[in-house]
């Protein structure tokens, strides 16, 4: 299990002083950090279809970009290339660990961890990211600069990287085994490996405030909602057809308000939104199913129950409260009573029989327990 150190920084104060407004190098931020994954292991998930990979390399001074999956990387020769791969803590265990050290910030701004291999050279060149990333540096050194919040212009190196111009660092350093540098969006970086190393990229999700209209728009079709057509009874003649008069903006905005002002509406598209998996879940179609008679005595012999890599549990105080939770964009209510267990569910990424014997002789909530685990959404520890 992961522990993280910074330093002379409380959590509360990394938020105050660094969280959006400047990057931060943390130096042994996760001490006597092993590799929860082997470069071996890695490449083996680059082989698999459904998993988002890329490699990107110099080839005689130019920048090259390929998505996987990949079988072979004899041609790249030993220097100069990277491997990839978006979403690692759906697929691996150890790997979702990482995210543990930073759940001081909500679980609905977790993006993902994206891991990388670098042979010496090997990154990805300057650019900017638009989401908040701790890099943890694994086995290896590599060599990274940081520039301030500026405007650069930008150079699309190839179709599928876009670069930014030369910047002056303001952070210029070499990173070692368990480092952690935490950088926020619109901050220029480059990482160069200075010699074979694995990094974890733990990423924070934010969204334009343009997706979030579209995907409320997509919210009100899918749920039949928003159909009352904007109506106009108390019309007025007019002499200029060709105006849209002040009036009726101020109608077609206040319908637009309304809707944006129904709480309860919003909620449940936001706890939909919010909820849902950014990659595939690594579900295995060939899961044996349990009934409710076996779930008892299953956790008594295992003890665990671990919720599978990448899966989003949240919720909200209003609707915990009587009893509603959000899994993976969808709603689950049960008995208001329930509302400390459904909490402890979207808390929790490991629960023990000792946590959960609370609530064991409640029928609704083991049976949604047996649902989960038969969806594959929670496992037993074996």
């Amino acid at each position: 299990m992961y522990s993280i150190n910074l330093n002379d920084l409380t959590p509360q104060h990394f938020l105050d002083e660094y969280w959006q407004k400047k990057p931060l190098l943390i130096r042994q931020g996760l001490s006597d950090f092993d590799d929860p994954i082997s470069p071996d292991e890695f490449a083996g998930l680059a082989m698999e279809e459904q998993i988002e990979s890329r490699l990107v390399w110099q080839e005689d001074g130019e920048w090259q970009a390929e998505h996987g999956p990949f079988e072979d990387y004899s041609h790249l020769g030993d220097k100069d290339w990277s491997l990839l791969i978006q979403g690692v803590d759906h697929w691996d265990e150890q790997v979702a660990e990482l995210i543990r050290p930073f759940r001081f910030l909500p679980n609905w701004r977790i993006d993902d961890v994206m891991v990388s291999f670098a042979t010496p050279g090997g990154g990805v060149g300057p650019h900017v990211d638009n989401y908040d990333v701790f890099i943890i540096q694994g086995s290896g050194k590599r060599h990274w600069q940081v520039g301030s919040n500026t405007e650069l212009k930008e150079v699309v190196a190839h179709s599928a990287l876009l670069h930014v111009e030369r910047f002056s660092p303001i952070i210029d350093a070499e990173l070692l085994p368990g480092d952690i540098l935490y950088i926020p969006p619109g901050f220029p970086h480059q990482g160069v490996a200075v010699e074979p190393s694995m990094s974890y990229s733990v990423g924070f999700r934010t969204t334009a405030k343009a997706n979030l209209f579209s995907h409320f728009a997509d919210y009100l079709i899918d749920n039949q909602q928003g159909k009352e057509m904007v109506v106009d009874p108390e019309r007025q003649i007019t002499t200029t057809p060709g105006l849209i008069a002040d009036c009726d903006v101020n109608k077609l905005t206040s319908a637009l308000h309304e809707m944006l002002e129904d709480k309860d509406q919003l909620t449940d598209f936001f706890g939909q939104h919010l909820s849902q998996a950014k990659h595939d879940l690594a579900i295995d179609p060939e899961q044996e199913t349990i009934s409710l008679e076996e779930f008892n005595e299953i956790l008594n012999q295992q003890d665990v129950l671990i919720r599978l890599g990448g899966l989003r549990c949240l919720y909200f105080d209003s609707d915990v409260a009587i009893g509603s939770i959000y899994i993976n964009g969808e709603k689950f209510t049960l008995q208001r009573e329930l509302h400390s267990a459904l909490t402890l569910l979207a808390d929790n990424t490991e629960l023990s029989y000792e946590q959960l014997a609370p609530w064991l002789h409640e029928q609704s909530f083991c049976q949604l327990l047996v649902d989960l685990i038969n969806a594959g959404y929670w496992y037993f520890q074996e």
